[in-house]
């Protein structure tokens, strides 16, 4: 599958589940979606329909995986690509506790050569493209000569794309959460990566919160993409200009009312098929109407009551509530 990743929703750990990937695939075409990261060892030893299984409407789709294992990672793979995801990326830049006792994430951007192991594995195994996702460094590893010397032992494997976090994971002294704050942002490393391997494709991560300030990155960096986590995941509705503004396809704007119509035909129709809670999918919903009339109470309706709620008249009958208050404001 060709596809051009100039945008692309970033992974969030318990956030960009099937259900959230459909929701936002509603509002953007073209956008690439990911999978929150799956450990390879879940994959194989797991509930692997349950890790896996997606709708084919998210496509592109690509998989997220962590590991540390050549052999784990190369079938993980191979189960990814017979399941229809569109490439492989393989995570080099998470910081929590969970991959650190487990010596993947970021931590094995102190050994390029067993990711190098790995890729080579998994190219072995598997016909669809990978791509990595890292830091610019970690822990006292220095930014220019580190990051350089990781990219270039990886891309020796034939690997071409690499998702660029522009923050150091320290991974002794702060959480994950101070991980996606604390350390500094320095997208001129990121650009001067690109500068000196303009073979590459690099696409930038970390700090963005707009489409036009990734927009104005990709400019002066002279990059090939940036995504965009958090921002996307509590305002989504932000997804809606990335098409045309970004695209430059023409583009079939959806309004919210449609797009909530859509998920509620969707919780209907995983409701038949005996899926867990409507609450799994209307909680990524939250934040569709933020900064509108009315967005207070639709959160909290979500939130009260989708845990109890049956089908997608949850969202029905919460949609027409704010659309009347918003129609009373514009009146007014």
């Amino acid at each position: 599958m060709n596809f051009d990743e100039k945008f692309s929703v970033a992974p969030m750990m318990d956030w960009t589940d099937k259900h959230c990937r459909y929701f936002h695939r509603l509002i953007s075409r073209h956008s690439t979606l990911y999978t929150e990261m799956i450990s390879a060892d879940a994959i194989i030893y797991g509930p692997r329909e349950n890790l896996l299984n997606f709708n084919k409407e998210e496509l592109p789709c690509i998989l997220q995986l962590g590991g540390n294992d050549p052999y784990k990672l190369a079938n993980a793979s191979k189960y990814g690509q017979d399941y229809g995801y569109s490439k492989i990326n393989l995570n080099i830049g998470c910081p929590s506790n969970r991959v650190q006792n487990g010596a993947f994430g970021a931590c094995l951007m102190k050994s390029p050569k067993l990711v190098a192991d790995c890729i080579k594995a998994i190219k072995d195994k598997c016909h669809i493209p990978v791509t990595i996702k890292c830091r610019i460094g970690v822990d006292d590893m220095d930014e220019i000569k580190g990051l350089d010397e990781f990219v270039d032992e990886v891309s020796q494997t034939g690997v071409n794309e690499f998702i660029i976090h522009a923050r150091k994971a320290i991974l002794n002294g702060l959480s994950p959460k101070q991980n996606r704050e604390v350390p500094p942002l320095n997208y001129d490393r990121v650009g001067s990566l690109k500068k000196r391997r303009s073979d590459l494709k690099i696409i930038l991560n970390g700090g963005i919160s707009s489409i036009d300030e990734g927009k104005e990155l990709m400019k002066t960096y002279s990059l090939d993409g940036f995504m965009l986590g958090r921002e996307a995941y509590k305002n989504p509705y932000v997804l809606s200009s990335v098409d045309k503004d970004i695209f430059e396809k023409k583009a079939n704007l959806k309004t919210r009312y449609q797009i909530v119509m859509q998920m509620a035909k969707y919780i209907d129709s995983f409701m038949k098929q005996d899926e867990p809670r409507v609450h799994s999918v209307t909680r990524h919903m939250l934040g569709l109407y933020n900064g509108l009339p009315g967005a207070r109470e639709w959160r909290r309706v979500l939130s009260e009551k989708a845990k109890n709620a049956k089908d997608g008249d949850i969202l029905r009958v919460a949609t027409d509530s704010i659309e009347n208050v918003i129609q009373r404001k514009n009146v007014a």
